[in-house]
């Protein structure tokens, strides 16, 4: 059977530690799991921990974390997704694939044609949500390294910060990813629902930018990012 895996959000180590009260619930309600159970925990080091339970409450769980292990080895390619802002889930989609997919970066796009404006608390609740998706999807495929996950930001601001070897942004008229050398790190632009417009791709190939296609079809914003990381990972990564 498989072991539960946490995200816990302080330095781990061996010995005894008290996990918090979302996730004692979660461990003791949700999972049913009792004394004795082992579990699996990881604070983004990139070290894993195995424990048993020691003690479960209805509002408190303590663990004894009684190994550590170097985590799952990340990919060789270093990976920037600059992602357009989208709706509700489709946004959701692009950040939880993106880290099950390796990943390293993301940076949410404010564009031109972006239908979703974030300002002060609503922005806030969105990051922290965003960051709740990436946690669950590393608990879900096992990377022990949380990616980074960068406040919105202006496209303009974006393309003047970010720094990778090879720089990318998806475009139906371009040449094809596998045209071109294996590359180190790289910053893949991903348009929102309604694309980039064609000022903002000029923007992006006088930022450095490489135009690249993935195929005859365009794809939507939330499917883009999986095909372009996929076809990243089997080119330069580890697939």
């Amino acid at each position: 059977m498989r072991l539960s895996r946490f995200f816990v959000d302080a330095p781990l180590a061996l010995g005894q530690h008290q996990l918090p009260e979302a996730q004692a619930h979660y461990i003791g309600r949700v999972l049913r799991h009792t004394v004795g159970d082992t579990l699996q925990l990881f604070d983004g080091s990139g070290r894993e921990y195995l424990g048993e339970l020691i003690e479960v409450g209805k509002k408190s769980v303590r663990v004894e974390l009684r190994e550590t292990f170097a985590g799952l080895a990340e990919s060789p390619l270093h990976i920037h997704l600059g992602q357009g802002l989208s709706r509700g889930e489709r946004m959701d989609w692009a950040i939880q694939k993106a880290c099950e997919l390796g990943a390293n970066a993301i940076s949410p796009i404010v564009s031109e044609r972006c239908e979703v404006r974030l300002k002060d608390e609503r922005a806030d609740k969105r990051m922290s949500h965003w960051r709740q998706v990436t946690i669950s999807a590393c608990e879900q495929c096992g990377r022990s390294v949380l990616p980074i996950l960068h406040p919105p930001i202006t496209l303009s601001e974006w393309l003047q910060r970010v720094e990778a070897q090879l720089k990318l942004v998806l475009h139906p008229v371009a040449e094809p990813l596998a045209s071109h050398a294996r590359p180190q790190s790289l910053a893949f632009l991903i348009g929102p629902e309604g694309g980039l417009a064609d000022a903002e791709v000029a923007q992006a190939r006088a930022a450095g930018f490489h135009a690249a296609r993935l195929g005859p079809r365009v794809l939507r914003t939330e499917t883009a990012p999986v095909v372009a990381l996929s076809v990243a990972q089997q080119l330069w990564g580890d697939f």
